[in-house]
């Protein structure tokens, strides 16, 4: 691929998510099928890329995006469920794929069939989430999506790993699959946090704004590729790495230095427009691929062939797809069935009460928990509705890290064949791709409305939220003077301890230390320019960001 192919690949790219915008359409189902239509073009040349290219520079930095801005007291709060979804769901949809694979395609065998399980696993939920308030998602249903996909990435990589080194084409550490996950998980998690130490001491020492945010840029392909290296999860490292980092710049007061507002609203301005780019190339590149991969298919010496490639790519479509719903809702049904059950024993059996809360008590005892005077942290959450079951059953939209790990399925195995139906496995998993797609991509917004779940209640709840943190930013002002430097750096403080207290969830955190880092930009740039060092009393309180309570 030449950069003027690349550069016409990304012109094209904006223009049909510029028209999918204005339609209410999700631009990578545009992108992908226009590109696929594309390919078709006399003349279009075949575009070729290294397989490894795809995950190392594509998956690292919009992982680490979807991350840094993600909610950890939502992640905390419904760890069961992304838990549940993150790893037991994706190990079950790619051995139930794998299964159904290898009994349609025999000719691929048992360790390509369960690595197409492995490409084929992970939904993109995190798509779904970033229109959330377009498609009226309920806010736990959003931090359980995001969850999910910040943890079924790892744990599908980690499959894929398993599969490719079981069919000749990698080589593992271990040979035992759960010494493998152990291994990957806790060494990208060191990796993860190692990389964010590092970063937090060498930001503030850069004292440029340019050089900072680049340093933010080049963090998931370190931790990505440091991990990847000696046989990591570059995944885990790069979720770590985001996770600390993004949370000490941000919410901690020990992390922050003269120009570090600068810094972040940069930062701010950069990501959506990395993640724009490059989720428009990957949706591209691998519709313009469609063509050349049914010739290969079609060709006469071509296993399993174009026929039943595309028998199995309808069957399990529809695997995939009624797996996931039903998988979801089983499993989040028992865990309210027994939930159930549990209180109920503990109303009716004194016994087992006394002895559940005397083990409660003991699990207490000398542990800092934040406080509940306000009940912002209520702790887990249990078991998400029926109607919330639904939404989450049904977004299972195949994207970005199954068509990328599609493309990175290795041509060649160690002793020099050609990998099993590799084509048929990249085919399949654009096929699966588009068809989930059309059909959920689709319908998600429709199904959403007609489940009629109320969020007016979260709104408002948000909205209260968010004036309570106004409210408490106030006290840090002082009218009729000019903010200094110091008193954004206090405000953000009440901020932070209005989280640790359990006032504020750090989703509304998060929101009031952007206002503050952009009132404190607006009111350096007018005093540099007009030379006001004395705003007044009316100055004062716009440039808090805040209206008096």
């Amino acid at each position: 691929m030449n950069g003027v192919q690349l550069l016409l690949i990304i012109l094209g790219g904006i223009a049909v998510s510029a028209f999918a915008h204005r339609r209410g359409v999700q631009p990578g189902l545009v992108v992908v099928m226009l590109a696929a239509a594309a390919s078709f073009l006399p003349g279009v040349p075949r575009l070729e890329l290294d397989s490894e290219l795809i995950l190392a520079v594509v998956v690292p930095p919009l992982l680490y995006s979807a991350t840094r801005n993600a909610s950890f007291s939502g992640f905390t709060q419904n760890l069961r469920p992304i838990l549940t979804l993150g790893v037991t769901l994706v190990v079950l949809t790619a051995g139930v794929v794998g299964l159904v694979g290898n009994w349609l395609m025999p000719v691929l065998g048992l360790p390509a069939a369960f690595l197409l399980g492995a490409v084929l696993a992970p939904p993109d939920t995190i798509t779904t989430v970033s229109h959330g308030d377009e498609l009226g998602l309920p806010r736990r249903v959003s931090a359980i999506l995001t969850g999910e996909s910040l943890v079924n990435d790892a744990t599908a990589l980690t499959l894929f790993g398993l599969a490719a080194a079981a069919a000749g084409a990698e080589e593992t550490l271990f040979d035992n699959a759960f010494g493998l996950f152990a291994y990957t998980a806790v060494t990208g998690l060191i990796i993860g946090a190692v990389f964010a130490a590092i970063a937090l001491w060498l930001r503030p020492r850069l004292h440029h704004t340019v050089l900072e945010t680049s340093l933010a840029l080049l963090l998931p392909f370190a931790a990505f590729l440091t991990a990847e290296q000696i046989h990591a999860s570059g995944i885990l490292a790069v979720v770590c790495c985001a996770f600390l980092f993004s949370a000490n710049t941000t919410l901690d007061p020990q992390h922050q230095y003269p120009g570090a507002h600068r810094t972040r609203l940069q930062e701010d301005a950069v990501w959506p427009v990395l993640d724009f780019l490059l989720e428009t190339f990957v949706f591209a590149y691998i519709g313009l691929q469609l063509r050349f991969v049914i010739s290969d298919l079609a060709h006469a010496s071509a296993k399993p062939g174009l026929t039943i490639t595309l028998v199995a790519s309808a069957v399990l479509l529809v695997t995939v797809i009624a797996f996931r719903l039903a998988a979801v809702w089983v499993m989040f049904r028992w865990w309210d069935l027994r939930h159930r059950a549990f209180v109920r024993r503990m109303e009716t059996d004194a016994r087992f009460r006394e002895k559940v809360t005397r083990r409660v008590q003991a699990r207490m005892q000398g542990r800092r928990r934040r406080q509940q005077s306000s009940g912002e942290w209520q702790g887990p959450l249990g078991a998400p509705t029926p109607r919330e079951s639904w939404i989450v059953g049904w977004t299972g939209m195949r994207g970005i890290l199954t068509l990328a790990a599609a493309a990175a399925v290795p041509p060649m195995l160690h002793n020099g064949e050609e990998f099993p139906g590799r084509d048929a496995i990249q085919a399949i998993a654009l096929f699966v791709t588009l068809g989930t797609l059309l059909i959920q991509g689709t319908t998600i917004r429709a199904l959403v409305r007609r489940l009629k779940i109320d969020t007016h209640g979260e709104r408002d709840r948000a909205k209260a939220l968010l004036e309570r943190g106004e409210a408490l930013i106030w006290t840090a002002v002082t009218p009729g003077k000019a903010p200094s430097t110091e008193d954004f750096d206090a405000q953000r403080t009440v901020v932070v301890n209005a989280v640790t207290r359990g006032e504020l969830d750090d989703d509304t955190a998060r929101a009031l230390v952007h206002d503050i880092d952009l009132h404190q930009a607006a009111e350096t740039h007018l005093a540099r320019r007009e030379g006001e060092h004395a705003p007044g009393p009316a100055g004062s309180a716009r440039a808090a960001g805040l209206r008096r309570p």
